[in-house]
């Protein structure tokens, strides 16, 4: 009796055995049957964007041979390098202006051959003032010439620099008129009047910043292209008074720039040895050598955009 019961155990034991091992063999079948796993592809990280720098365009001054600014804008442009900023100091102030409202470098350059003086030169009587221009005229061409826009309302962002007369500070215009911003900009002492602004009188931004590089910076550049158009002081006539005038801005500004234009990180110095700064008659020429200069640094700047490119 006890070997027949152990029997029977014995058998329900293979059985429930060999049934254990057939639902293993089905459950291995099954999963063999099934669809494959498809591992998740990886993505790779994706490369971060480099930012160019912001680009600040300082045009210094120089009366006439400002025309040499419209030349390196046109180089500018023809190498496909549009700055963020620009900032212009009287005679800089001016073509600064124009270019921030839209215009184009060739635009600048018809505009500027067929400029005539007549169109901003308004003469007051010396004797009973403290100039011999009024400086309206001017401030009357640069506003028809943008289409009356403020210096806020500027496609470009727009900076004006001009001398407090009272404080001997500078200031940099941002907001406001744009034809009165630039006649305080190039208010030349004893050749244009002053202009008063609100409380304050202001002339040439060239007395503090004949290259505004440091206002290029402070309106957010951080690469600044400076042109300077100044002259060197030796070898300039000094016969009647507005030689002497432009003279004297010739000595004190050298001195200024020695320190200011360290701050810019290219240098633009188009040849103009022979072009006066009351010289409108060398306009063609003062464009093709601040094109020309321009093109010579495009090496540099491409180098120094690629070093604070980031």
């Amino acid at each position: 009796m006890i070997s027949q019961t152990r029997i029977i155990l014995s058998w329900r034991a293979v059985t429930r055995t060999k049934a254990a091992l057939a639902a293993a063999c089905l459950g291995l079948l099954a999963a063999c049957t099934s669809a494959p796993v498809v591992p998740e592809p990886v993505v790779p990280p994706q490369p971060v964007a480099k930012r160019a720098p912001r680009i600040g365009l300082a045009l210094g001054g120089g009366a006439a041979r400002g025309f040499a600014h419209v030349g390196v804008i046109q180089a500018l442009e023809e190498a496909g390098i549009r700055p963020d900023y620009v900032v212009g100091t009287s005679a800089g102030s001016l073509v600064a202006s124009l270019y921030a409202s839209g215009r184009s470098g060739k635009q600048l350059r018809q505009l500027a051959e067929s400029m005539e003086e007549a169109a901003f030169t308004d003469w007051t009587l010396p004797i009973f003032s403290r100039g011999v221009l009024r400086g309206e005229a001017l401030a009357r061409y640069v506003n028809g010439e943008v289409g009356h826009k403020l210096i806020e309302q500027m496609p470009l962002p727009l900076g004006i620099v001009a001398t407090d007369l009272n404080s001997g500070q500078g200031v940099l215009f941002q907001r406001g008129d744009t034809g009165t911003a630039v006649r305080a900009s190039s208010a030349v002492p004893a050749v244009f009047l002053p202009v008063k602004i609100g409380t304050h009188e202001y002339v040439d931004g060239g007395l503090v910043a004949p290259v505004p590089v440091r206002y290029a910076k402070q309106m957010g550049a951080e690469l600044v292209i400076a042109v300077d158009i100044s002259s060197a002081p030796e070898g300039n006539p000094a016969g009647d008074t507005m030689q002497i005038l432009l003279q004297t801005f010739a000595i004190m500004g050298q001195s200024i720039n020695h320190f200011g234009l360290r701050e810019a990180d290219v240098v633009v110095r188009p040849a103009l040895a022979g072009v006066g700064g009351a010289d409108f008659t060398a306009r063609r020429r003062s464009i093709d050598a601040g094109r020309a200069a321009m093109q010579r640094l495009l090496p540099q700047l491409r180098s120094a955009i690629e070093a604070k490119t980031k």
